[in-house]
């Protein structure tokens, strides 16, 4: 049976993401193939993916190698993010489904519930969930997928503190969802904004093995005498 390309790229993502496949890396189709034991097929299909979506890069004389992002980079997708999701959330106020909203309600007290009991874990992985579950409720298959893909990104590039009131950030996400079921755009713009915000700078960069120091290249040709 032959592996779909989209499972072989998010395999190959995840390991990315988590660091197993270092920055810099070479990826030889062969290696990659014999690793998620598929055909060489899948795996240059799953590249061409991922070096559009910027986590690969094609090195003359070298090949496909895992990008080696700097941290102007870094920092570019934490400024993007305070843009599209507050946009992601004025939308879904005005699409969402009752399948949506029955979701994110779901979310919000389970996180409420874990936030009450102090499991950190799993709060991660429900906020993860509660995000995706928003921008998907933007009906926007564009929006949901560059939000999707600045969730890997950032993922990638820093490790996330969790709040020291977990409380908090999830009263927020239950009045951003009270804003989305009352169709109030410019209320769920606002809350997701602020929210989005507030928890920014729990974000510490991976300086050691995920993101390079800022290069500026300077163009010295009319400096000379």
């Amino acid at each position: 049976m032959r592996i779909p390309a989209h499972s072989v790229c998010t395999a190959i993502r995840a390991d990315i993401v988590s660091g197993v496949l270092p920055c810099g890396g070479r990826l030889t189709e062969e290696q990659l193939a014999r690793r998620y034991g598929v055909s060489r097929v899948p795996v240059r299909e799953a590249l061409r993916t991922l070096e559009s979506e910027g986590f690969v890069v094609s090195r003359r004389h070298v090949g496909a190698c895992v990008a080696e992002p700097t941290e102007q980079d870094a920092a570019d997708l934490l400024e993007m993010r305070t843009l599209l999701e507050p946009l992601g959330a004025a939308r879904a106020a005005q699409r969402r489904t009752e399948a949506h909203l029955k979701v994110l309600r779901g979310l919000v007290r389970l996180g409420q519930e874990r936030a009450r009991r102090d499991q950190g874990e799993d709060l991660r992985s429900l906020g993860d969930w509660f995000h995706e579950t928003l921008a998907r409720a933007s009906a926007s298959p564009g929006l949901t997928s560059l939000l999707t893909q600045l969730r890997h990104k950032i993922a990638w590039m820093y490790a996330v503190d969790e709040p020291a009131r977990p409380a908090e950030a999830w009263a927020e996400r239950g009045a951003i969802v009270d804003a989305v079921a009352r169709g109030d755009a410019e209320r769920a713009r606002a809350l997701t904004a602020q929210h989005v915000e507030r928890w920014r700078g729990a974000h510490r960069l991976r300086r050691t093995d995920r993101v390079r120091g800022s290069q500026h290249h300077v163009n010295t040709a009319g400096a000379r005498n």
